[in-house]
């Protein structure tokens, strides 16, 4: 995995890219080191700040609780969490409560027991559409424990 610092133009412009992108502020950060997974994707990490790159998109890193619950939040029962851990799209009879969110908004994936961050992905449907939904796809699963992006980030050095 090669890895190299941005410069502060790069840096200023990623953080304005997703502070667009996820529609919530993001906190002014000096020094961004980008981690080139592939072609593809890359991981961008800072002080206290770790997201994923993947093609125009970007994504929060699961392990950065903090900044995931700024996100619309979507609950799941015991039933869909082994689902979920490997990758699969969240389907509508597995969601047991949701937050408010639009169509397309990134939003993150809990267990109810224990309320743990399991995926992020993005919405198929706006929580008012689900609503009325009884069957179907709700959430294509774009980043969850244990995938390439969390086993990549294992091996960035701190």
């Amino acid at each position: 995995m090669k890895s190299h610092p941005l410069s502060k133009t790069d840096s200023n412009d990623i953080l304005e890219s997703i502070a667009t992108q996820w529609k919530i502020e993001i906190p002014k950060i000096k020094t961004l080191v980008k981690h080139e997974i592939d072609d593809e994707t890359s991981i961008i990490t800072g002080e206290g700040f770790i997201a994923i790159k993947s093609g125009e998109t970007y994504l929060p890193f699961l392990s950065e609780t903090s900044l995931l619950e700024k996100f619309p939040k979507i609950v799941v029962d015991a039933g869909a969490i082994k689902f979920v851990c490997n990758g699969a799209n969240i389907m509508r009879p597995g969601i047991k409560k949701f937050t408010e969110f639009q169509k397309d908004q990134i939003v993150c994936v809990t267990e109810e027991t224990h309320n743990k961050f399991l995926a992020i992905g993005k919405a198929l449907v706006s929580s008012e559409e689900m609503s009325n939904m009884t069957k179907g796809e709700a959430v294509k699963n774009l980043h969850y424990i244990s995938d390439k992006h969390w086993e990549a980030a294992k091996t960035i050095k701190k």
